[in-house]
C-alpha cells in the first residue's frame, strides 16, 4: 500500500510539474523514449485520444495511468503546438533472476511465488518489489519452521537497460517441535489422538522421517485430523477451542499446544433423502454407509455423499451436488441427517479433443478412451480413460478437463491434454549379478512405432552363462475391438553348470505367435501357438550328472522339437505399473506341449500379488506363486512300445517335467537369503566322499512343483523426497520350496519326492529396489530363519543392470 501510494504522489508532482499551459485540443499524440515497449501498448493504457480536450485533470489521470503499469520509472507530458508528447524512461527488463542457497524449496516453487508478485524474468523491474520479494520467500520459509532463514537481494545493471537480480538464501535449519501437548481430552489418550499426526516432538526416528520440523501447514493438516478423530467417532459438536504456538529465543524450538472440546456422542435417528433423486430411492440407500442407531460419523457421511454423486455422475450429471444437512439436537445428543441432491442438468459429451500428442497418432489415444462422443458424461469412463491412456508409456503426462460447451448447459468437450516422452529407445547397458556376472546388453525398442501404437524390439544379452538374441513385434489392435497380435523370434545358448545348476549345455531356438483377447477393463485372455528346438550337450568340462547323462544319447546329446500351445488369463487392478500402492494382479497359465513333439507335458503357473494401502506412508505387499508341471502321455504305453529307445523308457518311468523345464527357487527375487536356484531336489556327484550335507557336494536340479509366497511392508525409503516412486524399500518374509523331481532317484536327491511343508524353507530382511538412469538395482539383506544342513545361504544378494 506504502508503495502505490508514493506511486501516486510521484504521478501527481509530476503531472503538475508538466503542466503549467492551457487546455488544448489534442491533434496528435507522439510519444518518446521508447526502447523496448511497443507504441501501441502505451496507446492502450492512455486515457486520451485525438481529438480529446486536455485538460490539467485529464493529464494527472493519463500520468497515473502510464505509473500505474509499472513500464516505467519517469513519465513526463509536454506540448509542441497541438501535439501532445509524452516523453518517457522505461525500466529496466529483468534479465535474469538468480537464486542461490535454497536447498528445501525447489526453485521453480519460488520463482511461482515470485511471479505471484509481479517479478519474473521478462518483466519490468521495479526497485520497490525487492522488499516484496524478502517478505514472500521469508513467509515460505516461515510455513516450512525455518525461522532463522535470511534472505538478501542484489542487483546488476546490465546493457541495454536490463538488470539481473540476485537472490540469496540462508535457510538455516528448521525448527524442532520440542512439546505437543493436547489439553481437553477425556476419552482418548495422547497416543490415540496423534497417532496419524505428521507433527511430533524429536524422537528416534525423526532423522530421516522430519516429523518434529515445525510448519503452519503441518500443524494446519493435523488440527483437521483431529477434528476428523473425534468428529468420526460420533463427537458432532468437537472444537478445537484454542492453537497457542510459542517459540524459543533462538528461533529453534517450538512448543504446540490445542485447547480443545470433545462434545458428547451422538447418535443417527434417521437419514432422508430429498431433493431429485433421479435413482430409484433404494438403490440411492445401498450407497449410504450410515444407518439410523449407528454412532454419528463425518467420514460415513462423507464416504455416503462421494458415492452417490459418482453414481450421479456417471449416468450424465456431471455437476451432480449432495448437500448433508444434519439437524442436531443437543438435549437428546441425536443427529437427524438430510442428503439433499440437487442433479442439475444431464449432461453429455460434444466432443473429445486431443491435444500435444505431436507424433502419435489420434487413432491411438482414441481407441483407449471409455467416453465416447455423443454420449452421456461419465466420470468413471473418463478416469478410466486417463489410466488407460498412461499405462501405454507414451505420455509423461494425462490430463483430462471438461469444460462446458458455451451458451449450452447441457454440453461439455473433453479436452485431453499430453506430454510426449519418448517411446523409442537404444539401450546398450552393463550390469552384474551374483549368478549371471558380469551383464552386457544392447537393444533397440519402439514402443510407439511410427505413431501407431505397435511395439518393435530387437535385442541382445550376453552374461557367464547365457547369450540370447531376440526380435519381436507386437500389434496391439489387429481388431477395433482391441484384439492384439504378436511375434517373437527368439536364439539362446545356456550353460546351466555356471548358474547353480547341475551341468549341460543348451542352445535353443524357437518362434511363436501370441493374441491378446481383452475381456474387461481389467481382465485378458492371451494363446499362444510356437515351436522350438532345444538342443542339449553335457558339459565334459565341469561333469555332467549321470541322471541327465542317461537321458541323453550315446554321444552325449540330444536335441528336442516341440509345439507348445499356451491360454493364459491375466487380472489387474493395480493403480500403475511400477511401485503400485493398491490394486491386484492375478494370472494363470497353461503350456502344453502337442502331439508329435519329442517331451510330451504340461506346465501350469498361477501368481498372485496384492497391494493395500496401510497408510499415508506404508503399504502392505503380498505375493503368491505355485507351478506345477508333469507328463501327458501315458507311461504304460510307451513302455509297452518295443520300438522306445532308452531315452523315452527312462522318462516313462520317472514321469514330470523334463530336466531342462524345472521349476527352481531361490535368489534375488525368490526365496531370498539363499543361493539363486540352489533350494529343491539336488544330485550328490559322489555320496561315498562327498556327503548330502556339503553344500559344495550338491548339483541342482529343480523340480516339477514349485511354491513360493512372500510378505512384504513398502516404507518410505529414508533420505528420498516425496511422491519419488522410482526407489522401493521394502521389509520381507519369503517362504518356499521346489518339490519332486524326475531325475531324483535313491537317497541322493533328499527328501523331495512330493510336496512337503515341512520342506519349506524361509528368510527375513530388508530389500531396497531402485529404478536408476543406467539402469535397476536391486540389493537384499537377508537371514534364513528356517534352513537345513546343506543349504546354500547368502547375507547379502545384489543386482545390477538386470530386469526385475
Amino acid at each position: 500500500m506504502k508503495r502505490i501510494a508514493a506511486l501516486y504522489i510521484l504521478a501527481f508532482l509530476a503531472a503538475k510539474s508538466a503542466f503549467a499551459f492551457d487546455s488544448f485540443t489534442v491533434s496528435d499524440i507522439r510519444i518518446d523514449g521508447l526502447s523496448r515497449i511497443a507504441p501501441g501498448t502505451v496507446f492502450t493504457y492512455l486515457p486520451i485520444e485525438k481529438g480529446d480536450a486536455l485538460t490539467s485533470e485529464r493529464a494527472e489521470a493519463a500520468v497515473r495511468a502510464l505509473y500505474k503499469t509499472g513500464f516505467f520509472k519517469d513519465v513526463a507530458l509536454a506540448r509542441q503546438g497541438d501535439i501532445l508528447v509524452i516523453s518517457v524512461k522505461e525500466r529496466p527488463q529483468i534479465s535474469k533472476i538468480a537464486i542461490r542457497g535454497n536447498k528445501d524449496i525447489k526453485e521453480d516453487d519460488l520463482l511461482k511465488g515470485l511471479k505471484g508478485i509481479g517479478l519474473a524474468e521478462g518483466e519490468s523491474y521495479d526497485p520497490l518489489k525487492l522488499s516484496e520479494v524478502r517478505d514472500e520467500l521469508t513467509h515460505q520459509y516461515y510455513n516450512r519452521g525455518k525461522y532463522n532463514v535470511s534472505v538478501k537481494t542484489s542487483t546488476v545493471n546490465l546493457d541495454r537497460n536490463r538488470v539481473e537480480i540476485a537472490i540469496n538464501i540462508a535457510e538455516g535449519k528448521a525448527a524442532k517441535i520440542k512439546h505437543l501437548n493436547i489439553v481437553g481430552n477425556a476419552t482418548f489418550s495422547d497416543k490415540d489422538i496423534e497417532g496419524e499426526f505428521e507433527s511430533s516432538p524429536s524422537n528416534w526416528t525423526s532423522w530421516y522421517s522430519k516429523d518434529d520440523q515445525y510448519s503452519r501447514e503441518k500443524l494446519s493438516g493435523d488440527l483437521e485430523k483431529l477434528q476428523s478423530f473425534y468428529m468420526d467417532r460420533g463427537y458432532a459438536d468437537f472444537n478445537v477451542e484454542s492453537t497457542q504456538v510459542s517459540i524459543s529465543p533462538d528461533k529453534r524450538k517450538m512448543y504446540v499446544t490445542a485447547d480443545i472440546e470433545e462434545g458428547e456422542v451422538y447418535k443417527v435417528t434417521d437419514v432422508k433423502l430429498t431433493g431429485t433423486l433421479i435413482l430409484r430411492e433404494d438403490d440411492l440407500r445401498k450407497l449410504i454407509q450410515i444407518k439410523p442407531g449407528e454412532t454419528f460419523s463425518r467420514k460415513k457421511i462423507e464416504q455416503s455423499v462421494d458415492a452417490i454423486t459418482a453414481a450421479l455422475s456417471n449416468i450424465g450429471y456431471a455437476f451432480a451436488e449432495v448437500n448433508p444437512l444434519p439437524a442436531i439436537d443437543k438435549d437428546k445428543r441425536e443427529v437427524e441427517l438430510n442428503l439433499f441432491i440437487n442433479p442439475g442438468k444431464r449432461v453429455y459429451v460434444r466432443r473429445i479433443v486431443f491435444k500435444g500428442n505431436l507424433r502419435t497418432k489420434d487413432e491411438v489415444l482414441r481407441r483407449e478412451m471409455r467416453q465416447l462422443e455423443g454420449s452421456w458424461y461419465s466420470q468413471a469412463a473418463i478416469d478410466r480413460s486417463r489410466i488407460r491412456l498412461q499405462r501405454l508409456g507414451y505420455f509423461s503426462k494425462v490430463e483430462i478437463e471438461t469444460p462446458k460447451v458455451p451458451g449450452s448447459e447441457d454440453q461439455v468437450d473433453v479436452a485431453v491434454n499430453v506430454e510426449e516422452q519418448n517411446s523409442g529407445q537404444f539401450n546398450f547397458g552393463l550390469g552384474y549379478s551374483q549368478v549371471q556376472g558380469m551383464i552386457i546388453s544392447a537393444g533397440v525398442t519402439q514402443n510407439n512405432f511410427f505413431g501407431t501404437g505397435d511395439r518393435i524390439s530387437i535385442n541382445a544379452q550376453r552374461s557367464a552363462y547365457l547369450q540370447r538374441y531376440s526380435l519381436s513385434y507386437f500389434e496391439p489392435y489387429l481388431t477395433d475391438d482391441g484384439i492384439g497380435i504378436g511375434y517373437d523370434i527368439q536364439h539362446s545358448k545356456f550353460d546351466a553348470g555356471q548358474s547353480n545348476l547341475a551341468a549341460y549345455l543348451s542352445s535353443t531356438d524357437s518362434f511363436d505367435i501370441y493374441l491378446g483377447f481383452p475381456i474387461t477393463e481389467s481382465d485378458t485372455i492371451n494363446t499362444q501357438i510356437g515351436v522350438n528346438k532345444t538342443l542339449i550337450t553335457g558339459n565334459t568340462l565341469l561333469g555332467t550328472p549321470q541322471p541327465i547323462i542317461d537321458y541323453l544319447d550315446n554321444l552325449g546329446h540330444r536335441t528336442f522339437h516341440t509345439w507348445n500351445v499356451q491360454l493364459s488369463w491375466a487380472h489387474d487392478t493395480r493403480n500403475r505399473f511400477w511401485n503400485p500402492t493398491r490394486g491386484s494382479l492375478q494370472s494363470v497359465s497353461l503350456n502344453v506341449t502337442m502331439p508329435g513333439s519329442t517331451v510330451q507335458y504340461y506346465k501350469f503357473a498361477y501368481q498372485f500379488a496384492q497391494y493395500l494401502r496401510m497408510t499415508d506412508s506404508l503399504t502392505f505387499y503380498g505375493h503368491l506363486s505355485v507351478g506345477y508341471g508333469d507328463t501327458w502321455k501315458d507311461p504304460k504305453s510307451v513302455l509297452a512300445d518295443p520300438a522306445a529307445v532308452g531315452h523315452d523308457r527312462y522318462m516313462a518311468n520317472l514321469g514330470g517335467l523334463p530336466f531342462f523345464e524345472n521349476f527352481y527357487a531361490g535368489g534375488v527375487s525368490d526365496v531370498r537369503g539363499f543361493r539363486d536356484n540352489t533350494i529343491g531336489p539336488y544330485y550328490v556327484f559322489n555320496p561315498a566322499v562327498c556327503p548330502p550335507t556339503d553344500k559344495n557336494c550338491r548339483w541342482p536340479l529343480g523340480g516339477s512343483i514349485k511354491t513360493t509366497a512372500s510378505a512384504e511392508i513398502i516404507f518410505p525409503t529414508p533420505f528420498v523426497k516425496e511422491n519419488n516412486d522410482s526407489t522401493r524399500l521394502s521389509a520381507f518374509l519369503d517362504v518356499g520350496n521346489v518339490f519332486r523331481n524326475n531325475l531324483c532317484t535313491g537317497t541322493y536327491c533328499g527328501d523331495y519326492r512330493s510336496w512337503d511343508a515341512s520342506q519349506l524353507r524361509a528368510s527375513i530382511g530388508l530389500s531396497f529396489q531402485w529404478r536408476a538412469p543406467v539402469g535397476p538395482i536391486v540389493i537384499n539383506f537377508a537371514r534364513p530363519i528356517r534352513k537345513q544342513k546343506g543349504d546354500d545361504t547368502e547375507t547379502i544378494q545384489f543386482m545390477f543392470g538386470n530386469t526385475f
